[in-house]
């Protein structure tokens, strides 16, 4: 029995595609808030638990009789940080231990032993959560992801009708990125697989570091329209957040998060595989889609 959270979230319902069609026999559960986002050919495949993975009594459920769970924590912007990481997980390792759960593969972040890793924020937190996951006894891997190349969906319609993406970095800073498709697969994979033992975690990384100026070369080359980047300062980013009524301590940790990747937080990874979807065909495959239609003008 393997038992997906947040399976219809962008890496979840990838992820549950990839095991249905991989192993038509494999018991599947899910644990979802609403039933009714998940497809209908879905929700007759697999057993459906109602509820938050982070109640202690839809978790006691949930994980019952359970060989391995794909961990997400979904984002929560109106709680401090350690409150919507660690506080969320944390019914979860208890019912783990209870009902004696082998394996775990959880969403995570590159970071870890940089001197970085202790001030970034909601990398800081995410990290905390594998170090409470590891501490229960389950065999453990952390899914070390960069930024996700899909995280350029949120400017599709700036792309398609101003040619402009934004972020806080600085322009030539480069870095690795990933596909979440690429997550999913590699959760896949450890979740049929689960030979191995022991805690750890694995990178999962695209083919190579890009920096903002690259992206927008990149989309300019395969979308056929000129993109360009504009740097956002950080103070502009918390005056945003804050305007959408986060809480203060979770946007400063979004805050600490931008400017640790700005100062270097994803570079630790040169022995790391590099596979993947490349940036070029993402934006084949996934963006231009979105971005088809003709631009705008909005002068």
């Amino acid at each position: 029995m393997i038992v997906i959270t947040a399976p219809t979230g962008n890496i979840g319902r990838r992820l549950l595609s990839l095991l249905i069609e991989a192993v038509p026999g494999e018991e599947l559960r899910v644990v979802v808030r609403d039933p009714a986002r998940l497809p209908g050919a879905v929700r007759d495949r697999v057993e459906v638990v109602t509820g938050s993975h982070g109640d202690a009594e839809t978790a006691d459920r949930a994980f019952a009789g359970a060989d391995a769970v794909f961990w997400l924590v979904p984002p929560d912007g109106s709680v401090p940080p350690d409150q919507a990481y660690r506080g969320f997980t944390r019914p979860a390792v208890r019912a783990f231990a209870t009902h004696g759960v082998g394996h775990v593969v959880g969403v995570s972040a590159l970071g870890r032993g940089t001197p970085l890793a202790g001030r970034a924020g909601l990398v800081t937190a995410s990290l905390a959560v594998d170090d409470l996951i590891a501490g229960s006894g389950v065999a453990y891997r952390a899914l070390a992801c960069p930024s996700f190349y899909d995280n350029l969906l949120d400017e599709a319609d700036s792309i398609r009708d101003r040619g402009v993406f934004t972020d806080t970095v600085a322009a030539d800073r480069k870095a690795p990125l990933v596909a979440v498709a690429d997550i999913a697969a590699t959760a896949a994979g450890l979740l049929l697989d689960r030979s191995w033992s022991g805690t750890g975690s694995v990178p999962v990384l695209g083919p190579q570091d890009l920096s903002p100026e690259d992206l927008a070369r990149i989309m300019t080359e395969e979308l056929g329209r000129p993109v360009r980047y504009e740097r956002e300062s950080l103070d502009e980013l918390r005056s945003t957040m804050l305007g959408y009524g986060l809480d203060a301590t979770f946007v400063e940790g979004m805050v600490e998060m931008k400017r640790a990747k700005d100062q270097g937080l994803d570079s630790g990874h040169e022995q790391s595989p590099r596979t993947g979807t490349g940036f070029a065909q993402w934006c084949r495959d996934v963006l231009k889609p979105l971005v088809a239609e003709e631009a705008v003008d909005v002068r």
